[in-house]
């Protein structure tokens, strides 16, 4: 077990987790999946209201909270990949920017050439 994150495990290539969590991700954003899920509630919902056995209420009950984990699991892993390419681009802009004034070694300048990577010291 790895308490890294998921964007730096496994390096520049993706690992497997990561294409499943992409193609999961793309699956849960379709109308297929939203339908999957209106079946689910509705399911829930029908389960109730006709007073099935506990045995049914149970599956219905633990079918839906399943797949709420499965969902925040896909959320933290999207989130963190975002995360990731958010400051890998910020971090170019810096150094191009720094680049471009190189003479200038200005506070602005000073600063902004040390924030380059600061979010892995947070």
């Amino acid at each position: 077990m790895t308490f890294k994150s998921p964007v730096h495990r496994g390096g520049p290539r993706r690992g497997r987790f990561d294409q499943f969590a992409e193609y999961a991700s793309n699956f849960t954003s379709s109308p297929a999946f939203f339908l999957v899920c209106l079946v689910l509630v509705g399911f829930f919902v029908t389960a109730h209201a006709a007073r099935l056995p506990v045995e049914l209420l149970l599956l219905a009950g633990e079918s839906m909270t399943a797949v709420t984990l499965l969902l925040l699991a896909l959320l933290k892993n999207a989130e963190m990949r975002a995360e990731h390419a958010i400051q890998r681009k910020l971090d170019a802009i810096a150094r191009a920017l720094v680049e471009m004034n190189k003479d200038d070694r200005s506070r602005a300048f000073e600063d902004l050439r040390n924030s380059i990577r600061m979010e892995e010291e947070t």
